[in-house]
């Protein structure tokens, strides 16, 4: 938490959060630590790290505040469609880009 605060005040506009632990797991965000370190920052938090199905895009923004989730390597390895990913989220009511 002391490292996001610390970029904050050196004019970090958004954190991009990648949990090294979770990275290529394919078992889920750290929504707990997404969440810590949101609650420390003004700015937005992307979560990274750790997607392995559609759900766990979902889930990421309904138990976190984080501003946005990214994955890459379940769509580089085509293991799921990105139109999956929206398609779900839309379901959920969730704004996609």
């Amino acid at each position: 938490m002391e490292l996001a605060k610390a970029c904050e005040e050196l004019g970090a506009g958004e954190i991009l959060l990648n949990c090294i632990d979770k990275d290529g797991t394919n078992s889920g965000f750290d929504l707990e630590l997404i969440n810590q370190v949101r609650s420390a920052v003004s700015i937005p938090v992307i979560a990274s790290s750790g997607a392995g199905r559609v759900e766990h895009f979902s889930e990421v923004f309904e138990e976190t505040s984080a501003e946005a989730a990214l994955a890459a390597g379940i769509f580089h390895r085509q293991e799921v469609p990105i139109s999956a990913v929206k398609a779900h989220l839309r379901e959920r009511g969730i704004e996609t880009r």
